[in-house]
């Protein structure tokens, strides 16, 4: 908040500051006691929302770039689960005598392994040791959620800033413009 402010004191155009956070409500929040705090109302000009709302928006414009379709679809978590499920489903492990991974579970596998940059390996022994014996398994259904979204164009929440950072990585010579 308190940086906003001083950027737009400092002169720094309100139209070339993005803010983003977390959610869409601590971004109008933010920018709102921004624009208490300079008694007036050019914070009202800042860019601001959600990391996950920049990158999609980035994405649409320059999805050529990744081979992606820029209609695609993203996925909400209960999406992603519902896909897991069906791909669990389809492979048959839904079957099993022994207790494999629900869909959350698996969905917090795979999500928490692209975060962290990890190995589903590293995620099991590390978080969810009572899955271990399903590591081959569970790597299958990631490598078919991966595919299945790419063939059906659908960007879950992790999808929108790996292409977003592997964009501007591959594009570093590439002049972008993120305004507008």
């Amino acid at each position: 908040v308190y940086s906003v402010a001083y950027l737009v004191e400092k002169g720094i155009k309100p139209e070339d500051i993005l803010l983003l956070t977390f959610s869409r409500k601590a971004a109008c929040e933010m920018l709102r006691r921004a624009a208490l705090i300079l008694l007036d109302e050019r914070c009202n000009k800042v860019s601001g929302g959600t990391f996950h709302s920049f990158a999609a928006g980035i994405l649409r414009k320059y999805a050529k770039f990744l081979d992606l379709s820029h209609n695609f679809t993203i996925l909400d978590r209960s999406d992603s689960e519902d896909v897991l499920n069906l791909i669990r489903t389809k492979l048959g492990f839904n079957k099993s005598e022994k207790r494999f991974p629900r869909k959350t579970a698996l969905l917090n596998i795979i999500s928490k392994g692209i975060n962290k940059s990890q190995s589903i390996e590293n995620v099991l022994y590390d978080e969810y040791p009572q899955f271990i014996e399903w590591r081959e398994e569970i790597k299958k259904i990631k490598s078919e959620y991966s595919g299945y979204k790419r063939l059906k164009s659908l960007l879950d929440y992790d999808d929108l800033l790996v292409y977003l950072k592997e964009l501007l990585t591959k594009q570093e010579g590439l002049r972008l413009s993120l305004a507008g």
